[in-house]
């Protein structure tokens, strides 16, 4: 798949989004929350983040998924 090209299904979307190199090193994943509710809906992209044990976390519009298990401190 073309790096620019748009999934033709919510799997494909998914897929995109946690094969990300920073999902996959554990780093942060972000997106605008009205664009997720369009392709996928946020019940589903909160479900995804969840089955892997990620943290997501709203800010704005903006959902931002912290693709580590590992416990979470919010400093301020």
């Amino acid at each position: 798949m073309n790096a620019l090209s748009r999934p033709h299904s919510p799997e494909g979307w998914i897929a995109q989004i946690f094969s990300a190199k920073s999902a996959l090193n554990g780093g942060v994943v972000r997106r605008k929350t009205a664009w997720v509710e369009a392709e996928i809906g946020r019940d589903r992209f909160e479900w995804e983040a969840k089955r892997r044990g990620f943290h997501c976390i709203e800010a704005g519009a903006q959902l931002i998924v912290i693709c580590q298990s590992t416990p979470i401190r919010i400093l301020f």
